[in-house]
């Protein structure tokens, strides 16, 4: 079959691998489409280090069950799916503490194992879910960062009626900012300095208090926000959003900043208006929750996927990843 393989940093081709075949607890999952995150490229760049070479990335998928194991009995042939990458090992300290993401011998579908930009992948039966009759596969590859901001909003445990700040209206930012408003906020604000971007959160997804800066935007809440996530992975921008934070509120780091890179906040500030800072690290238990609120239009998904381009056009796909020009790109498995 044909897969994308990434040999080592910056090393990447489209070829011809074997076919998978399933373990006894395994299905084989044609893939219907597959979404390239911000991941796939530190992968691609060797800037991911838990990431294994060669590998075939791709963690944002769904598809149809064509094979599976002696011991699978959820699932069958022709069964449209959803893939949870998170292969946890459920059995070290954060594991039985029910903190799995926090894996200390972490592993994923297409970080450590074969991924989805193939034609084909194996994967556990456990990280299977059913689609929901009508819900297209490009949806389906959005299950998975949605499961990311719910897992990020799991942290927060934000109360209806709260406001929220979104640094950033790239792919994370807007799907952060629309399960914000899904969830019963009384205002939802953006800042990002790229303009096209604010227009298209105005345009395509209805937002309306928008800027290029926390000034631009602080007349809607001058005590500040209840909620404030970072969702670009730029430290700097991480550093500032604190200023934006309400006495007794929250910033949630959700963006992934570089490793090694320092960021400075008042401590005073953080003691004086108890403050709370929050990380978020990739999926728990929020696979499930996410597709659900995927099938109830928390997320407009249609407008989310801005490109689709073929397993062969990968280096196109990921060009036009690198350039920020769309959305949510996405390959589709044949």
């Amino acid at each position: 079959m044909r897969a994308v393989v990434v040999d080592g940093p910056g090393v990447v081709r489209v070829a011809e691998v074997p076919e998978p075949a399933p373990a006894p607890d395994e299905v084989v999952v044609e893939v219907g489409a597959c979404g390239i995150c911000g991941t796939d490229v530190h992968i691609i760049d060797g800037e991911f280090p838990l990431a294994t070479y060669p590998i075939i990335p791709g963690h944002e998928l769904g598809g149809t069950v064509v094979a599976v194991g002696s011991e699978v009995s959820g699932f069958a042939v022709g069964d449209r799916v959803g893939v949870d990458p998170t292969l946890n090992c459920g059995a070290c300290y954060y594991c039985q503490r029910g903190m799995g993401n926090l894996c200390e011998r972490f592993r994923a579908v297409g970080v450590t194992n074969p991924g989805g930009f193939a034609e084909r992948v194996a994967v556990p039966e456990r990280t299977l879910y059913h689609l929901p009759e009508g819900m297209s596969f490009a949806a389906a590859a959005l299950i998975e960062p949605v499961s990311c901001v719910v897992h990020g909003f799991h942290r927060l445990q934000a109360q209806p009626g709260e406001t929220f700040l979104i640094y950033g209206a790239g792919p994370m930012g807007l799907q952060n900012a629309q399960i914000a408003r899904f969830a019963g906020a009384s205002l939802v604000a953006i800042v990002d300095i790229n303009p096209g971007r604010l227009e298209r959160a105005r345009q395509e997804f209805g937002f309306e208090t928008l800027g290029a800066s926390l000034d631009e935007v602080r007349e809607h809440a001058p005590r500040g926000f209840d909620n404030v996530i970072e969702a670009t992975g730029v430290t700097k921008v991480a550093e500032m959003a604190i200023d934006a934070v309400k006495r007794r509120g929250k910033l949630l780091l959700f963006g992934v900043c570089p490793p090694g890179e320092k960021a400075a906040f008042d401590a005073f500030k953080i003691y004086n208006e108890e403050i709370t800072i929050l990380g978020s690290m990739a999926v728990l238990n929020s696979y499930g929750p996410a597709l659900d609120v995927l099938a109830a239009g928390a997320v407009d998904a249609d407008r989310m996927v801005t490109h689709t381009f073929s397993l062969e056009e990968f280096p196109q796909a990921l060009e036009t990843v690198r350039k920020g020009s769309g959305l949510k790109v996405q390959v589709a498995g044949r």
